[in-house]
């Protein structure tokens, strides 16, 4: 009996302890597993404690919705490697607009009976942004344009002027802007002058201006083919004027509207300063083109047609009683009179809806000799 029972108690000994054995080994194994992962954890915390203390803008980047990149890497200079800038979206590029504008109506009815409010210029030319400056939407001209327009008191042509001449250029796909050159005080008008003044004062608003073109405030085209734009050549615009039977007047006839590039016209020295009251000046401007191998260049008579709104003479615009003598002289004298030489004043320039006015002080004009 005793032996049985101790075989019994030696058995359950050695279960017990196989079952310690093995409760020894299940402990072990799990404390290498949980060891392993606390080992892994640290050293992933070890390898980006260093990262994130060169990067400290990291975090706050994350936190404000920026994303970066998962595997970035510093450079070899220690500096953080900066992602490059994805291109953001670009304005299309623009075709050239075209030599013949598809929207132009040809002859127009011009007429100078109804009123014209600028408020209703404005309203009919939205495009038009301030300081009188338009750029076609849909195409990119080849050239950008100054319309200069000497000026004093004309208040009421002006008006007709705007209301016809920005649709027109407008429809002409012009890149361009209107620049009013307003003669201060009541000297002697001085037309070539201001215009002179027009080219400068343009181009210190825009540098990019390579074409000018010179209009007298009361003459209006009565075709929208005839295209505000500058050539190899200067261009004479207004050949047929209903004032002259829609004829031209004479051969060496440049008054009116006309329009010269940028190298055109300090080809010439500008235009003279000189010619103080009406006539001459147009003439000379003829004389130095000839004179520096340039020739005019004309529309066809059917298109090159204007409407001139009809006014008594301007006070203080008296014809010039030197104008012949001086236009005889312009060989003579168109290096040292022109654009080089002009002085001027300006006193006021005042970006209108539809132009740019610039008002200036160009001085006085010479005492005339006594005549006899």
């Amino acid at each position: 009996m005793s032996r049985l029972l101790g075989g019994t108690l030696e058995r359950v000994c050695k279960a017990v302890l196989l079952l310690c054995l093995l409760h020894f080994l299940v402990a072990v194994i799990l404390y290498f597993d949980v060891y392993a992962q606390h080992l892994a954890f640290f050293s992933r915390f070890s390898a980006r404690g260093p990262a994130r203390a060169l990067h400290p803008a990291a975090s706050s980047s994350s936190s404000s919705g920026n994303c970066s990149r998962p595997n970035a890497t510093a450079s070899s200079s220690g500096l953080p490697e900066v992602p490059s800038a994805r291109p953001g979206p670009t304005a299309p590029m623009l075709p050239p607009c075209p030599d013949s504008p598809p929207g132009l109506v040809g002859r127009l009815l011009i007429e100078f009976t109804s009123p014209m409010p600028l408020e209703r210029v404005q309203r009919e030319n939205p495009g038009v942004l301030m300081g009188g400056r338009y750029t076609p939407p849909d195409c990119t001209p080849a050239q950008t344009v100054a319309v200069i327009i000497p000026f004093r008191h004309r208040e009421h042509h002006l008006r007709y002027w705007l209301h016809y001449l920005h649709p027109i250029l407008r429809r002409q796909r012009l890149r361009y802007g209107v620049y009013v050159i307003n003669q201060h005080g009541e000297d002697t008008f001085n037309r070539a002058k201001l215009l002179n003044v027009g080219f400068l004062e343009a181009l210190k608003e825009d540098a990019t201006y390579d074409c000018f073109i010179f209009s007298d405030v009361d003459l209006v085209p009565m075709d929208d083919r005839n295209l505000y734009r500058c050539g190899d050549q200067p261009r004479h615009f207004a050949i047929a004027m209903d004032k002259f039977g829609f004829r031209l007047p004479y051969a060496g006839y440049f008054g009116g509207v006309s329009g010269l590039s940028k190298a055109q016209f300090l080809r010439i020295n500008g235009f003279p300063n000189e010619y103080w009251g009406w006539g001459g000046e147009d003439d000379d401007i003829f004389n130095r083109i000839s004179l520096t191998g340039m020739k005019i260049s004309r529309p066809d008579i059917r298109i090159g047609r204007y409407r001139m709104i009809k006014h008594d003479r301007d006070k203080h615009n008296e014809p010039n009683p030197q104008r012949f003598t001086k236009i005889q002289n312009t060989k003579l004298t168109m290096k040292r009179d022109g654009i080089g030489s002009v002085r001027y004043q300006v006193l006021e320039v005042s970006r209108q809806p539809l132009f740019t006015n610039i008002t200036v002080d160009i001085g006085r004009p010479p005492s005339w000799p006594p005549r006899g």
